[in-house]
């Protein structure tokens, strides 16, 4: 029973899991939409896509200019390149990313 006390012992754990809970309701109700991916590809390609932009949220980046940015960059690395510089949790600060162009 000593993990249903942790949190008073670790002023850094949560007392619960809203957060998550809060980030995985779009997914899962969202899971009958995606039922009929038309390939095993293409549902992988949709849940790494969809990891990307909670990761970009989790990290206090907007998701819309991190999709810009790293798409932009990729086409012009190597296909070997290193690109974790990419990911959206080595772009902590939206300073980081290209101005949206909003007019």
């Amino acid at each position: 029973m000593d993990y249903l006390t942790r949190y008073t012992s670790d002023g850094l754990a949560p007392i619960d899991n809203n957060v998550l809970e809060r980030d995985i309701r779009p997914f899962c109700t969202g899971r009958k939409s995606w039922l009929f991916s038309h390939t095993v590809a293409g549902a992988k390609a949709s849940a790494v896509i969809y990891s990307l932009v909670l990761t970009c949220r989790a990290c206090g980046v907007d998701p819309y200019a991190w999709l810009r940015h790293a798409l932009t960059e990729l086409p012009q690395r190597a296909p070997d390149a290193d690109i974790e510089d990419l990911l959206p949790f080595n772009c902590t600060a939206q300073k980081n990313l290209p101005a949206e162009n909003s007019g």
